[in-house]
């Protein structure tokens, strides 16, 4: 049952340093963003209104999310679209408190529209410069495979990763369908295991649309560091074990789950379920204006729905920083700026 929370939580909220480790680049665009951009780049299908863009996104399920994600990240077509988006998210996410953001960038959608790896990798390193400098967000960048691409993308996306690296990654992932991925399993693992080999974090997306097999999978075949939503392992008693005893961290983005049908209701979510059984949990926004949230909004919505007190957000929080890939340094500051908000200090 969803209740109000009190201004006390809010203001905490608010004023809670955060890490955002689970948000996708095109699914990062602002509505006025992705007009700008359907009006720069016509004819693609997306809508050129507000009104009909906001009801563009009103997802049935995730292949219908998966379809207008394509849409509009057809409308990314040079390199100043990319550094548009980047410093959009960096622009949107200052004001909530977020001070460092791992941002999923997908190569292969640049690729196919004929961007060539140097020109999308300056983009991106102006971007993170041009993040820090304008809006004190530290900006980290993961490349992933759009799984229902196969071979072909598994391999643009490691040549990308290794070969025209942006300053700023640090981790490899997959996303997309995951049901599509068994068939592609040996260019996937393959791919997992160069960009492992060359220093990048393994991040794979896995449990968010399939059951267990698919966290068993990214776990022993592409060595997952960490695991995007893995919401799905509670069916799976020896996986839970698996995960509480190792505290490999699930990025959990609890809006996206229920807007892609994945989850009926917010109140179904297993979140809380998943702390209960010990299991290391962050929070995070996915594809937040697609969604119609943000990330202070996540927090703001699991205070809300389950009752999380300020000791339980500052331990989100905290999950967030540690599971982080910034520097040791950074992590040790934002720890104690969380620990002293939370006690008053």
């Amino acid at each position: 049952m969803t209740t109000a929370i009190d201004d006390s939580t809010v203001a905490f909220i608010d004023a809670l340093p955060k890490v955002e480790l689970h948000v996708h680049l095109v699914g990062s665009a602002s509505i006025a963003t992705v007009l700008e951009l359907s009006r720069r780049h016509p004819g693609g299908g997306v809508p050129t209104t507000e009104e009909e863009l906001r009801s563009f996104y009103t997802f049935r399920d995730f292949p219908h999310f998966a379809r207008v994600y394509r849409a509009v990240n057809q409308l990314v077509r040079e390199p100043e679209d990319v550094a548009t988006l980047v410093l959009g998210l960096a622009r949107d996410l200052a004001p909530q408190g977020s001070r460092y953001v791992e941002l999923q960038v997908t190569p292969y959608a640049h690729h196919v529209v004929g961007m060539p790896m140097r020109e999308v990798t300056e983009a991106l390193d102006l971007a993170a410069r041009r993040s820090l400098a304008e809006h004190g967000v530290d900006m980290a960048y993961i490349f992933d495979i759009p799984g229902e691409y196969g071979e072909e993308a598994a391999k643009i996306t490691v040549e990308h990763a290794l070969q025209e690296p942006p300053a700023a990654l640090v981790g490899f992932g997959i996303g997309g369908i995951e049901q599509e991925r068994p068939k592609y399993r040996d260019a996937y693992r393959s791919a997992f295991s160069a960009a492992r080999a060359a220093g990048l974090h393994s991040v794979p997306h896995g449990g968010e649309m399939s059951g267990p097999e698919t966290i068993w999978e990214v776990i022993e075949g592409y060595g997952a560091e960490r695991i995007g939503h893995g919401i799905n392992c509670l069916a799976d008693p020896r996986l839970v074990a698996h995960l509480r005893d190792t505290q490999l961290p699930l990025d959990v983005c609890p809006t996206s789950n229920v807007c892609t049908g994945q989850i009926a209701h917010i109140e179904d979510h297993p979140l809380p379920r998943m702390l209960e059984e010990g299991l290391y949990v962050t929070l995070n926004s996915d594809d937040p204006p697609m969604f119609a949230t943000t990330l202070a909004d996540e927090y703001r919505v699991v205070a809300e729905v389950f009752g999380f007190g300020k000791s339980e957000l500052a331990q989100l929080a905290r999950n967030g920083v540690r599971a982080s890939y910034m520097a040791e340094d950074r992590k040790q500051s934002m720890l104690t700026e969380i620990d002293g908000l939370l006690t008053g200090a």
